[in-house]
């Protein structure tokens, strides 16, 4: 018997959720279920893993567990990009080995190719728009990165376009950049409203049960997850809860909760969009890790994203969200001068699962557990692909990708605490301190 000891409990502010459509979340059943499958997570990864097994085992009922609201955890507190290219911030030209590179390009592409099926065929309204993306400099380490990732995307011959200074206010109505490099093939989008239409949209053997923590498990045969309505007893189990899976006694000192925070504006007035300029819709990343992304979303809201801490229990704090805040404040009036009066509607903290060597995992965790985890920073379209992909697996399917995914390398060992917080947090510091104007 494994008792769960650190559960989910976002922060009640994030404004992709509040901005998304009201639906009422699914109750769990009371008393014992069983299931032939039950999955752990809702978000991206075990939504897409609850569909594909719904289709490939029609007569087997599918039980999916979330602990919090549909829409209210991690999944729904991205940037919403759905990011098509491999970005390894560990090789020189970030794309490092190419063939590994390509192999990562059609994973995220299989899942956006999936995410825009699923939207047009069920008609979800995510604001969903092919736009691309912008990697954006001002500092000169921020600049040898475009160069080095230009290079990069040359080797795997993809598109790009590089946007020198005094051509980027037309795109962006801002003169803070120096350069920036723009890629077409990102997605951008609204993600708690994705992750609510995905699962409002579930095939009809999958029962989804929300506001459903499970606070133990016995694994055996069947494994038995115990709620605070009942239980669900499963032949097999899916763990599609990033981080969360260290609960269930899996990949212990391998996974890094990361936070990061991110504030939206009220939406601008027409005369605050005529100041600004620029194109009615962007999303921007930093050149720098660290730096600041930024979205004008099509309901003109800006929204500012940046600072990190990490937190082994996977809860941050009211006072780093507040510290957040203002760091979100400052990076604000520095790119946004003519926008003065423009104050912050929601402020918010979500955690990303991050590895050491930016390896997740993928297949067999343990006789009849299986796990999509780890998805570094590229939840959309990494769990998306991962979670089918497991599914298709677990079905018997051959496909390429699941060739890959089994026999990548999975998450390396950490540092054991407290060595492990200090140094993590220590190294986030420092790389914000380093980021300069890019933060």
């Amino acid at each position: 018997m494994v008792k769960i000891k650190e559960l989910p409990a976002d922060n009640d502010a994030c404004g992709w959720f509040h901005l998304s459509n009201e639906r009422t979340p699914r109750p769990a059943r009371s008393g014992r279920v069983r299931a032939r499958w039950a999955v752990v997570g809702a978000g991206f990864t075990g939504l897409a893993a609850a569909r594909q097994l719904a289709l490939n085992f029609p007569e087997d009922e599918i039980v999916l567990l979330e602990a919090q609201q549909v829409g209210f955890g991690a999944s729904g507190r991205n940037s919403g990009f759905a990011i098509d290219l491999p970005h390894d911030i560990g090789a020189p030209d970030y794309i490092g080995d190419p063939a590994i590179a390509r192999m990562h390009l059609q994973l995220n592409q299989y899942a956006q190719h999936s995410l825009k099926t699923l939207v047009a065929q069920h008609g979800i309204d995510c604001q969903l728009s092919p736009v691309g993306k912008y990697q954006a400099a001002v500092e000169e380490k921020g600049l040898r990165v475009l160069d080095a990732y230009m290079s990069g995307l040359e080797k795997l011959g993809q598109t790009f376009e590089i946007i020198e200074g005094q051509d980027l206010p037309s795109h962006f109505g801002i003169s803070f950049y120096r350069k920036a490099l723009y890629t077409p093939g990102t997605l951008l989008l609204q993600p708690a409203s994705l992750v609510k239409g995905l699962a409002d949209s579930l095939p009809g053997n999958v029962s989804l049960f929300e506001n459903c923590a499970v606070t133990e498990v016995e694994y055996g045969n069947p494994i038995v997850l115990s709620h605070a309505q009942g239980t669900v007893l499963a032949d097999k189990l899916l763990l599609t809860n990033n981080a969360f899976a260290t609960q269930f006694g899996f990949l212990k000192g391998r996974l890094l909760p990361v936070f990061t925070y991110a504030s939206m504006t009220r939406p601008l007035n027409d005369a605050e969009q005529a100041r600004l300029g620029g194109k009615a819709q962007w999303g921007i990343i930093p050149a720098d890790p660290f730096g600041s992304t930024l979205r004008r979303t099509p309901d003109q809201r800006l929204l500012v994203r940046n600072s990190f801490s990490y937190h082994p229990g996977g809860k941050t704090t009211s006072g780093l969200l507040a510290r957040a805040g203002q760091a979100q404040r400052r990076s604000f009036e520095r790119r946004f001068p003519m926008l003065p009066g423009v104050e912050f509607e929601y402020t918010w903290g979500g955690a990303m699962c991050i590895t050491r060597n930016h390896a997740g995992h993928f297949g067999t965790l343990a006789p009849n557990v299986y796990g999509a985890l780890g998805c570094n920073g590229l939840g959309i379209t990494r769990g998306t692909g991962t979670g089918t992909l497991l599914a298709e697996w677990l079905a018997g399917k051959d496909h390429e990708l699941i060739d890959f995914l089994l026999n990548a390398e999975g998450p390396s060992g950490n540092p054991p605490e407290p060595l492990l917080s200090l140094g993590v947090n220590a190294n986030l510091r420092w790389g914000q301190c380093r980021a300069g104007r890019e933060s």
